[in-house]
Parts: C-alpha cells; sequence; structure tokens
C-alpha cells in the first residue's frame, strides 16, 4: 500500500505532541520483578508500557496496580476471545482496574464486538480490536479458512471493529495507510512489529521502523525488544521518540 499523504496524516496523526507518547513499551518478563525492575528505569512521560499474557498471567492486577503507582498508563494486552458474555465481563473487570487501553479479538464477530462495548462505554478505558497477529502471513490465513491476504481480512476486521463503536484496532505498519484512509481520525491504529533500521524481524512477519509506522498513520507504536534488550533503553527511547518528533514535524511541515 502507498505511503499516506502528508496532508492526511497531518489532519489525524498530529493530533498529540510527545505529553501523549507514542511509544507502547511491551514489558515481555516472566515476572513482576523483573517487569518492575525494568520499568523503573524508564520515564513515564517518554511512554507507555504494554502488560500481556505472560506476565500477567505471572503477577496478575498487582503488577497492574503497582506500575499505574509508577505514574505509568497501561495498555492490557490480552485479547479477550470468547462468548459475547464473558467477553463483556472480563472487559467490566478488565476496565476497573483503570487501565489506559485493553484489547479482544476482532475474529469474535459483530456480537462479541458489541458487548464488549457496552460493557465498557466510549470515554472510560480505550477498547481496541485486534486485527490479525503481525506473525500471520498468507499461509497461516489458508490453514484456518481465511479468505484473501493479510491486507484484506485486516481491512474487513477493521471496519467490523469500528462498525461496532471500538476505539481503534491493533493492525501492522503495513497495512495502516490503507484504514487511515477508510477510517476517521478518532479511530487509533495501534501498531506492533516496529523494528529499528536493520534489526532482525525475530518471528514478526509484517514489519516496519518508527518512522514509517508513523508515516503510514498509525497513532501509538508497540515496540518490545529493542527497547527492553536495549544496554540503555532510556537512552534507546530517547532515540525512537526523537525519530518519531522528526517523523511529524517533516509531516506538518509538508505543502
Amino acid at each position: 500500500m502507498p505511503v499516506l499523504s502528508p496532508s492526511k496524516v497531518a489532519a489525524t496523526g498530529l493530533r498529540w505532541c510527545m505529553k501523549n507518547p507514542r511509544i507502547i513499551v511491551a514489558l515481555d518478563f516472566p515476572d513482576l520483578k523483573q517487569a518492575l525492575n525494568f520499568t523503573a528505569r524508564l520515564d513515564p512521560a517518554a511512554c507507555r508500557v504494554k502488560v500481556g499474557k505472560e506476565l500477567f498471567t505471572a503477577a496478575g492486577p498487582l503488577l497492574v496496580e503497582k506500575i499505574r503507582n509508577l505514574g505509568f498508563e497501561v495498555f492490557l494486552d490480552l485479547k479477550f476471545h470468547d462468548i459475547p458474555t464473558t467477553v463483556a465481563n472480563a472487559c467490566k473487570a478488565a476496565a476497573r482496574l483503570d487501565v489506559w487501553m485493553m484489547n479482544i479479538h476482532a475474529l469474535g464477530g459483530r456480537r462479541m464486538l458489541s458487548a464488549a462495548r457496552e460493557a465498557v462505554p466510549a470515554g472510560v478505558t480505550k477498547l481496541i480490536a485486534v486485527t490479525l497477529l503481525t506473525s500471520m502471513e498468507r499461509s497461516d490465513l489458508n490453514d484456518i479458512g481465511l479468505e484473501g491476504n493479510p491486507e484484506e481480512v485486516v481491512r474487513r476486521l477493521a471496519l467490523l471493529a469500528w462498525d461496532c463503536g471500538l476505539d481503534g484496532v491493533v493492525c501492522s505498519p503495513l497495512e495502516a495507510p490503507g484504514l487511515r484512509e477508510i477510517t476517521d481520525e478518532g479511530f487509533y491504529l495501534v501498531t506492533p512489529g516496529i523494528r529499528l533500521a536493520q534489526a532482525s524481524p525475530d518471528e514478526q512477519k509484517r514489519v516496519s521502523t518508527p518512522r514509517h509506522a508513523i508515516e503510514n498513520g498509525a497513532d501509538y507504536l508497540v515496540i518490545g525488544r529493542p527497547i527492553t534488550q536495549a544496554m540503555d533503553p532510556g537512552l534507546i527511547l530517547q532515540r525512537l521518540n526523537d525519530e518519531i518528533e522528526g517523523a511529524m514535524c517533516q509531516i506538518k511541515a509538508a505543502p
């Protein structure tokens, strides 16, 4: 897909400055102690943090509370996917943790998405939907019987989430331009699969650099190993924020 036009990004992606951090650091640690020790090395003004399945299973709500007490906003990445009532109740429980954002899986369908939205009214916790995992490619879709290429499937699921009133979706940076063209400026695009230039993609298949993700219309970037495995994570975070801010300024200055 083509890179989003500067005018379109300027109208949608520049509604925040760095006071609203674009980077969400993925805390992919096995226990509470390691997660808290690492988080204490970061500046809550420079990023938000993501708590996923492994860490939440190991440490539970107590970890979320402790991270919030350090001044961080939390993205609870549990990808709820079950019958509508179960997902709605899970979302209510997550919202009580006062998390900034949570997600459910768009493949749960319209009734599940709508039930989750009703359980977490707009303006409380940001509720977004996962479209396709960034580890998936065309062969994976064939295995599970989904028709179309990843971009087509992501588009269908994103439009479903939008129609159900969700706040945004998780998508790869490669799909962001197409989604930004068909949704409005209040619909957030959260992009994992972010890697530094020359870095290994690991198990991710649909990846991009921070600059390209912003240019493509992403609102928030989920970044894990490039920061969590760095010798100086604070320095890497600063460089990434500088790269993002540079991309935004360049877009804003474009005619």
